[in-house]
Parts: C-alpha cells; sequence; structure tokens
C-alpha cells in the first residue's frame, strides 16, 4: 500500500553518493631504508631541540630568582654590616668623650678651657721613662723574680735564651687552652721591650732575601685566626716574615695568648718579625675594650705588674713600617701633613697613651695654659694619631675623623701627594673590618687588611692576609676561622645569624634608651594618637641613638605601621625580641634607672678601672682620696678628710673598707634618683 517513496516538496532534493569501494593500494615505490633513518633522526633532532629550548626556559628561571635572592641577601648583609659598624664607632666615639662624660658624672668641674685636663689628670698613667730612677723602679716592680713559679705549675717554663722550642711548645700550650704562668710572662714582656727600645720609629723590611714578607691585620685576640694563618702561611722563622700591623689586643678572649706568641716570635727572629702599633695598643681603650679586664681575671693579684709593663711596651712599639722602600704599612692611614722626616725624630716613648699624651698635662700643672703648647709639639702628636685612627674616604680632601672621634678621612689626592713625595707605590693600612677581609681603594693604591674573621658574628666576614712579594702585586689569602663544634652554615643561614645578632645589638640600644625615645616621640604627637609619620620616627631615632641608619629599610624589623603607613612608636617596645632584652616589668622610676646605668654601664666601668690604680678590682680609700683631692681642687672646693671618708663611707655599702663595682653602680643610681627629684620639684 505504500510501496510508492514520498518525497516532501518544500525541501530541495539531496542526493547520496555513491559508497565508494575501499581499495588496498599496492605500494609501487617502498621508502627505503636510508630515507627512514633521516626521517626519525630528523624527528629526534627536533625532539632534543624542544627539550634545550626547555632547559633554557628553565635556566633563566633559575637564574633569576637566583639573582634577585642574591641580591636580598647582599642587602640584608650590607644593612647588618651598616649595624655592626655603627655601633662599633659609636663606641669608639663614647671612649674619646670618657673625659668629659667623668666630669659631668661628678659634677664638680667649672667650665673653664683650664679644667679640660682633669680627667685626663684622674685617667693619666705615670709617663713614659725618661730617666734612670723611673727605668729602675719599672724593673723593681715588673721583675719576674718576684713572683716564684709555683711547684703544681703544670704549664710551659720559659728560659733564656728563648728559642724555637719555647715558641712551639707556647702554641700547643695555648691551644690546648693553657696559661702561662706569670712570671715567664713577664720574662718574654722584658725581653721583648729590651729589643723594641733598639728599633726605629719606622721599620725598614726588605724581601730582597727572603723574596716575600706576610702582613697581618687586626687580630684582636683572636688566637683561631692566628693559628689559621700559622697552619697556612707557616710559622714564622728567617725565611718567612711577618708584620703584624697593630690592634694584636682587646675584644678578643684570647689577648694575652695573641700578644705573647707574636712576642716570642719577634725575640727568636728579631730581624724578620716586625711589629707595628694600633689604636687599641693603648691602655685608654684597654680600659673599655677588654684587654684590662683580660689580665685581672687571668693573673689577679700579678695584674698591676703586667699592666704597667703593657702600658711602658706600647710606647716602645714602632709606629709604621717600609717594604723596600716603597710599601708603606701602618695601622691607620696618612694625612695631608703626613711626613717620614718628622716622624723619624719623634720619641715615641713618650706616647704611653696616643689619646691622652704626657705633654697635655705637664707636671707643674698649675702653671699650665692651653696656648702654651708650641705648634711643632702639636704637629708631632697629630702625626702619630694621623697613622694609627684615620680611614680613607672616596672623595679629596682631608678632614677631622668625626666618625671614630679621633684621627683624620683622608682622600684619593691626599694618597696622590704623598705617596708621590716619598716615592711609594702602595699604602697597606688595617684598622677597618672588612667582608672579604681585604679592599683595594684610591685606584688601588690603598690596600686594607684585616685579619680577624667573625668579628662582628659567625659568618659575618673573613679575614685575609697578603704576600707581599719581590717585584710581583701583593698575593692576598682568605680565610674563615670555625670551630670543629660547628657545621659550616649555607649562605641563607650565614646571612639570617649575621642579621639576627645585628638586630639583636640594635634591638638592645632601643632598650636601654626607652624613655628617652618616647619622651621625644610624645613631643611630637601632639594629638596623643600613638602614631607619628617615618620621616619624625627616623629623625628622633637616628638623634637619640646617635647612629646613622638606613631607618627606613629597618622599620619593618623594628616597628609596626597602620594602613596609612604611619609609625606606631610603641609597638616597637612589644616586640618579642625586645621583651627579651627587657628585664621584668618595674616601676617608671626604677626602670629609667636601669636604663640610665646599663646605657653608661661601659663607660661606668672604664671609670672605676681607671680610679682603681693598682687593679685590685676595688677602690681603695687612698684612690678615692686622690680623686676627691684632684676635682675639689679644680673646683674650688675643699674637702676635708672628714668629709671625704664621710663620702667614701656612704658609697661602701658593706663597710668593708673598700668600694667594689656593684657599689660604685648604687652610688650612681642613688645620684641619678636626686637628680630626678630635683627636676620633678
Amino acid at each position: 500500500m505504500f510501496s510508492e517513496r514520498w518525497l516532501c516538496f518544500c525541501c530541495p532534493p539531496m542526493h547520496k553518493s555513491p559508497r565508494r569501494t575501499i581499495v588496498a593500494p599496492i605500494e609501487q615505490n617502498p621508502i627505503q631504508p636510508e630515507s627512514r633513518l633521516q626521517l626519525q633522526t630528523s624527528r629526534l633532532s627536533n625532539r632534543q631541540k624542544q627539550k634545550s629550548e626547555l632547559h633554557l626556559a628553565a635556566v633563566v628561571i633559575i637564574q633569576t630568582w637566583f639573582r634577585r635572592r642574591r641580591a636580598l641577601f647582599e642587602i640584608r648583609r650590607k644593612t647588618a654590616w651598616t649595624i655592626y659598624q655603627n655601633i662599633e664607632y659609636a663606641g669608639e666615639q663614647n671612649q674619646l668623650k670618657l673625659y668629659n662624660f667623668f666630669l659631668e658624672l661628678m659634677q664638680t668641674v667649672s667650665k673653664n678651657p683650664r679644667d679640660a685636663t682633669v680627667a685626663a689628670k684622674v685617667l693619666r698613667r705615670s709617663s713614659s721613662l725618661s730617666g734612670l730612677a723611673e727605668e729602675l723602679e719599672l724593673k723593681q716592680l715588673t721583675s719576674p723574680t718576684i713572683i716564684n713559679v709555683e711547684s703544681s705549675y703544670q704549664g710551659p717554663h720559659i728560659d733564656k735564651p728563648i728559642n724555637r722550642e719555647h715558641f712551639e711548645a707556647l702554641i700547643l700550650a695555648f691551644q690546648r687552652g693553657e696559661l702561662l704562668h706569670a712570671h715567664y710572662v713577664l720574662l718574654i714582656l722584658h725581653e721583648l721591650r729590651h729589643i723594641l727600645k733598639n728599633l726605629p720609629n719606622i721599620n725598614i723590611v726588605s724581601t730582597h732575601q727572603t723574596t716575600c714578607v706576610t702582613v697581618v691585620g687586626d687580630l684582636h685576640g683572636s688566637l683561631a685566626d692566628l693559628m689559621i694563618i700559622f697552619h697556612k702561611n707557616g710559622l714564622p722563622s728567617n725565611e718567612n716574615p711577618y708584620i703584624f700591623n697593630g690592634d694584636i689586643v682587646d675584644r678578643g678572649f684570647q689577648s694575652i695568648e695573641v700578644f705573647l706568641l707574636i712576642s716570642v716570635a719577634l725575640i727568636v727572629y728579631p730581624n724578620n718579625i716586625y711589629l707595628n702599633r694600633g689604636n687599641h695598643e693603648d691602655h685608654v681603650l684597654n680600659l673599655r675594650y677588654g684587654f684590662m679586664k683580660e689580665i685581672i681575671h687571668k693573673y689577679k693579684s700579678h695584674a698591676t705588674r703586667l699592666l704597667h709593663l703593657f702600658e711602658n711596651i706600647y710606647s716602645w712599639l714602632p709606629v709604621a713600617s717600609l717594604i723596600d722602600d716603597h710599601i708603606f704599612v701602618t695601622h691607620g692611614g696618612i694625612s695631608n701633613i703626613t711626613d717620614l722626616t718628622i716622624i723619624n725624630q719623634i720619641k715615641r716613648q713618650k706616647y704611653v697613651s696616643v689619646l691622652s699624651p704626657s705633654f697635655i698635662i705637664p707636671p707643674n700643672e698649675d702653671e699650665f695654659q692651653i696656648g702654651n703648647i708650641p705648634n711643632d709639639l702639636l704637629l708631632e702628636w697629630r702625626q702619630i694619631l694621623d697613622l694609627l685612627w684615620s680611614d680613607p674616604k672616596q672623595s679629596d680632601g682631608c678632614e677631622p675623623n668625626t666618625y671614630r672621634g679621633g684621627g683624620c678621612y683622608w682622600g684619593p689626592d691626599v694618597t696622590n701627594d704623598i705617596l708621590e713625595k716619598h716615592k711609594w707605590s702602595l699604602l697597606i693600612r688595617s684598622h677597618e673590618c672588612k667582608e672579604e677581609g681585604f679592599d683595594y681603594t684610591h685606584d688601588k693604591k690603598v690596600l686594607t687588611v684585616f685579619s680577624a674573621s667573625n668579628y662582628y658574628a659567625v659568618g659575618s666576614n673573613r679575614g685575609a692576609y697578603v704576600k707581599v712579594i719581590t717585584n710581583q702585586p701583593p698575593l692576598i689569602v682568605q680565610f674563615v676561622s670555625t670551630k670543629s663544634s660547628h657545621k659550616s652554615l649555607t649562605l641563607w643561614e650565614r646571612v639570617s645569624h649575621v642579621e639576627e645578632q645585628a638586630i639583636q645589638n640594635l634591638l638592645e640600644k632601643f632598650s636601654v634608651n626607652q624613655n628617652r625615645l618616647i619622651r621625644e616621640f610624645a613631643v611630637v604627637d601632639r594629638k596623643k594618637t600613638g602614631r607619628i609619620s617615618i620621616n619624625e620616627w627616623c629623625d628622633i631615632v637616628s638623634r637619640v641613638l646617635n647612629l646613622h641608619l638606613p631607618w627606613r629599610t629597618l622599620k619593618s624589623r623594628l616597628v609596626q605601621t597602620d594602613s596609612d603607613g604611619s609609625i606606631i612608636y610603641e609597638s616597637t617596645f612589644r616586640f618579642k625580641q625586645l621583651q627579651v632584652t627587657l628585664s621584668v616589668p618595674t616601676s617608671e622610676r626604677r626602670t629609667s634607672l636601669c636604663q640610665a646605668i646599663y646605657r653608661n654601664k661601659d663607660l661606668l666601668e672604664t671609670v672605676f678601672r681607671a680610679i682603681d690604680k693598682d687593679n685590685s678590682g676595688v677602690i681603695s680609700m687612698k684612690e678615692f682620696t686622690d680623686v676627691c683631692v684632684s676635682l675639689g681642687h679644680h673646683n674650688g672646693t675643699k674637702f676635708d678628710g672628714k668629709q671625704i671618708m664621710d663620702l667614701a663611707a656612704s658609697i661602701d655599702l658593706d663597710k668593708n673598707g673598700v668600694i667594689d663595682f656593684n657599689e660604685f653602680l648604687e652610688a650612681f643610681r642613688i645620684v641619678d634618683i636626686t637628680d630626678h627629684f630635683d627636676d620633678e620639684s
């Protein structure tokens, strides 16, 4: 019925193409084996090209990440380095301002130009030996025969003549942590002094026989660094000469051992071992930076004899060395007035302390006037001061070194003038810690070498020494001393550790100056919002702490900010690290007093040790009386014996007849309380 096919007239007809019959092709031209191999090779080449492009992209990404990471490390390390240097140099400035602090502390000296010498009078040591009587007195006080060696002593023994076997025995003993008996220390120091007295102001060094000489920079009591230098470069000998360029002592805990080893080397090889004086070879610096404390701790009852002898030995140390007539080696540097003719004529033994030279206070001080000091004497003093304290700068000129408080800054023009004047080719100096252990400046005419590694913290810097070889450029050798118990640190760990220690030191400054900072912040914050601008915060912190640091970079580690970018200044003292530094909460007045004592602790300890002339660890009534009489004389106030004894008794809390350091601090606290009440009234 429906056999017919229905078609739709509204749609166009559809034509279905017939099904094609698939017939397998017959290979008429098969691919040859050679062509197949070429095709496979082409495909493999394309794959390798794609992989190479992928590897190259990965390398670029990794390099970009690494460079950014390295740049971040460098910023963090430089910031930490700046913190360390600012705190260190601020400490040296404080030491040079010690005399003014002492006057303010006692509040007895009137504002008179002549009275500026009173503190130096209080801290002054006996002048350098100029007469037979003083020479005999020193020998009697410091003679080794005065001290007997106990039968129970198990350390190394030294006898005359001192030889290389003694030197090697001392090295082994010091590495084992043994302490040399005071009898032998005095014996070595007297032998050293005898040699030094016959040396010129400038050592004359030649490499024509030995072909080279090794220059070692600041060691600062680091026995580990000295041992590494001896291990890498060989022990001192006539064939292996050394120049030790000052700052042997202070800061480190083994200054006496380092100084004794170098002294014995000089005694055994007097014609090939040279020792220049540094700015820390000065009893005024030793008062603060640890060497005096180390001697008192290690030698107790014999400390006075040792300190007197060390002070005198410092004055006999040469101030520079000249290698092959064209390489000048000195601790600090030069200035626009540096003149070898003047330096060679100076009687260096007068300068027991370069910071407080004896001519500042003549024997008849009642007739003293500053204007009476001859210009040639001041020029002579400047020669010594500049050699030991100066630093190079990038710009031309010569100006006072206000950063350290002593010496000068000299520029490339001064270097060129002085080197040309004396026909030198290179100036080698130390005095500054460098991250790599060395640094060239002034078109490679000034080389700084620093030999104490890990100076600020573990990983903070490398140490270095320089080998001066005949007719060759200087060879610089770098090293880092690490204790066997410490694993080697990665770059990240090293930078993080250094940064952490630097921030901790900086937070300590915030801690002891908390009340002063809060007062300054409150003056700016008139509306009591607890917030100030970044500029105001940076200015106040820089002024109060007296540290010129990149505060904008550091603010994220020290303080919190609000959404507007303003500084929440009280947040600094809520930081976890700072809470560890701060003591438990106490009353506001007690906190202020603790901060005042802690802020001035180093200076107070320096003053205490200066008054303690016999280095007994306590101030006797005679020492206290001498200070009171001296200060009273210059202030016009006459103290009678009863007044002085009453004052001493009020400080001597345990009534044992002497004043120890804790009682000295307590007296300062009481004075501070009185001043506080006076201010309130």
